[in-house]
């Protein structure tokens, strides 16, 4: 086996399902490292595992997996020499009381799971360590009767703490202190008690401040009255750590000893968890347990891609008995590929372990090797072009196949010049078939259709296709041979129908039509453009979008466009909108300022006046100007 056939078969998808239902890091690992198995008695071991495992959770009985989801670092910790935390040592308690459970659960189960109750028999138990740590620990914290010293230093830490509260509230309910304390209340700050006196009163209290507020208003003080207690409290705090160190240390250090029989359960708990992901997937998909074989054999009863689900359509094969060789021809996009990875996927599926949706008959063969060549085998790196990248797979899988491997190839010989790449894949079908491999092949030339006809011990088979409705029905039909459907695909692509039809003639009568067809070049004159009336300014015109007449404004250079007035408003028109009603030189005398027509005779008197230098008219514009200034202010 190789990366290239678990990426191409997906089977590399199926391996990251599994590692999903699993639930420690032991038993992903597991998942991880599982390879196919070319062992037929380690295939069978491996399909009785998960019909076993798929067999309890199917009745309801769990495995009381307990403690595992952080072992592993629990175990490097240990291992590196570091002492484990209290809610730490309870979480390894629990994985080794998982232990002991386990095997229990196997040993009462064994009529339905004989073997996987056989494992159990190699779990050690270690209830004294088990025991000790629950007897230790409650609620995450180390009890106080851990130990005697940890006992009496806690009961003085009691004491302590209750003497300096009885202290500080004699404090507080002092009467020359109450002004000066911001709240009546005890208050822990850096491991001491305090009281909060108001800021401005904190050089009348004796004592040490020891935290002052965010604001600055409030100091937290504590009173020489229980400077010695809180030393003494600090002092007790210290030997309580050193105690629970001690003792955490003790337990951690029974785990240590135990480790390498601790590490032997480990594994034995990760196979656990590895055979029960396989049949929480079995379960899931519904799977059955095919019978093996390592003949060579394939019966396939209505087996389904296990990654397509219901979606799948159910496969029918068989190989290795009569036929060692298969011959799959049908159109594009009709499911030939999807048999090829089918048939891989669910051999590497079977060699693993996990079952596969599949009605009962189906036999699976246990192959030393599983080739495929499948897909745009085109690398830019290694500049191989498609037929050039296939040609290199070809050869590596040639130069290491042997009897019993399975091959299977997807468009063999395609690629390169038609005559040339049926030939060479004729020769490479019979190089695998004297290695005594299983050849399964897609094509869609008719000559190594032929081949397949012809020979004593290769079988061809067809993907159906709905000649009616042109669909294609993902359905191998053995002993058929089927056609490429180009003109579906074409048809499908919605080229010209009478292309397509012409070629199907074609396909049957090859009277080409080779006559040179006389063709003659038009010559393109450029188009003429529209002329339209040249306007004058002050021209009258009829507005025709409108019906309104207007006045010539402005024309345009380089534009069919130009400027009309009308309603006091200039408006930009195209000409086409426009009809000429008169002229200006018929409407107006020659030198006539035409200006007048668009500006209103008090704006142009005022602009006169300005001009002349009129007094009132210069005191009416500054008016003007203060007024709107004024406005702006407001």
């Amino acid at each position: 086996m190789n990366q290239e056939t678990y990426t191409k078969t997906q089977f590399n998808q199926i391996k990251e399902k599994l590692i999903t239902y699993a639930i420690s890091y032991y038993g992903k690992k597991r998942i991880c490292a599982l390879q196919p198995s070319t062992r037929i008695e380690v295939v069978k071991k491996r399909l009785q595992e998960t019909a076993e495992a798929k067999a309890l959770l199917m009745a309801n009985l769990h495995v009381p997996f307990m403690g595992l989801n952080n072992i592993e670092h629990l175990t490097n910790q240990v291992e590196k020499g570091f002492i484990l935390e209290p809610n730490e040592l309870v979480n390894y308690a629990d994985f080794l009381r998982s232990s002991r459970l386990i095997q229990a659960f196997m040993q009462k189960n064994q009529f339905i799971a004989p073997l996987l109750a056989r494992y159990s028999g190699s779990l050690q138990l270690f209830s004294d360590i088990e025991n000790q740590i629950y007897q230790v620990i409650r609620n995450n914290q180390v009890e106080n009767d851990a130990s005697r010293t940890l006992r009496k230093i806690r009961r003085a830490i009691q004491e302590c703490e209750k003497e300096i509260e009885s202290k500080l509230h004699a404090f507080l309910r002092n009467s020359q202190n109450k002004p000066k304390i911001q709240e009546a209340m005890i208050v822990r700050k850096n491991e001491r008690y305090t009281v909060p006196i108001k800021a401005s009163y904190k050089n009348q209290i004796s004592g040490n401040v020891v935290d002052t507020s965010a604001k600055g208003t409030t100091v937290f003080i504590e009173p020489l009255s229980v400077a010695k207690l809180n030393d003494k409290l600090y002092q007790l705090k210290m030997e309580e750590a050193t105690e629970v160190y001690q003792i955490l240390f003790g337990l951690t250090g029974l785990i240590a000893e135990k480790m390498s029989s601790i590490q032997s359960n480990l594994e034995v708990v990760a196979q656990y968890d590895m055979i029960f992901a396989r049949a929480k997937y079995s379960r899931e998909i519904n799977g059955i347990e095919p019978t093996v074989n390592q003949d060579g054999i394939i019966e396939f009863v209505n087996v389904k891609h296990t990654l397509l689900g219901e979606a799948a359509v159910p496969l029918n094969v068989s190989l290795g008995k009569e036929y060692r060789g298969l011959t799959i021809t049908g159109p594009n996009a009709g499911g030939k590929t999807v048999v090829l990875k089918t048939i891989g996927l669910i051999s590497l599926q079977t060699m693993i372990g996990v079952q596969i949706i599949a009605e009962p008959g189906t036999n699976i063969a246990i192959f030393d090797q599983i080739f495929v060549d499948i897909g745009d085998q085109q690398s830019i790196e290694n500049a191989l072009s498609t037929f050039s990248g296939h040609m290199h797979n070809i050869s590596v899988i040639l130069a290491k196949a042997k009897q019993n491997s399975l091959i299977l190839l997807d468009e063999i010989g395609s690629g390169t010049e038609p005559n040339e790449g049926a030939a060479l894949a004729i020769a490479i079908m019979e190089a695998f078939y004297k290695k005594g491999s299983i050849i399964i092949t897609t094509t869609h030339y008719g000559e190594i259709k032929r081949f397949s006809e012809q020979h004593e011990d290769f079988l061809t088979a067809a993907m159906a296709f709905d000649s009616e409705n042109l669909t294609p029905k993902y359905q191998l039909i053995l002993g058929q041979i089927g056609e490429s459907n180009a003109f579906w695909i074409a048809n499908k692509m919605n080229l010209d129908k009478q292309v397509v039809k012409q070629a199907q003639n074609y396909l049957h009568d090859r009277n080409y039509s080779t006559k040179k067809e006389p063709f003659h070049h038009k010559i393109r004159r450029p188009k003429e453009r529209t002329k339209f009336p040249t306007y004058e300014k002050g021209d009258r015109v009829c507005w025709t979008d409108k019906k309104k007449s207007a006045l010539v404004y402005e024309t345009i250079e380089m534009s069919d466009e130009i400027v009309i007035f009308i309603e006091d408003e200039k408006i930009r028109v195209h000409k086409r909108q426009l009809k000429l009603e008169q002229s200006a030189k018929d409407l107006y005398p020659p030198n006539y300022d035409l200006e007048t027509l668009f500006e209103d005779f008090h704006d142009r008197k005022k602009i006169r006046d300005l001009e002349r230098g009129s007094k009132k008219a210069h005191k009416q514009l500054r008016k003007e100007m203060q007024e709107r200034q004024g406005k702006k202010e407001e």
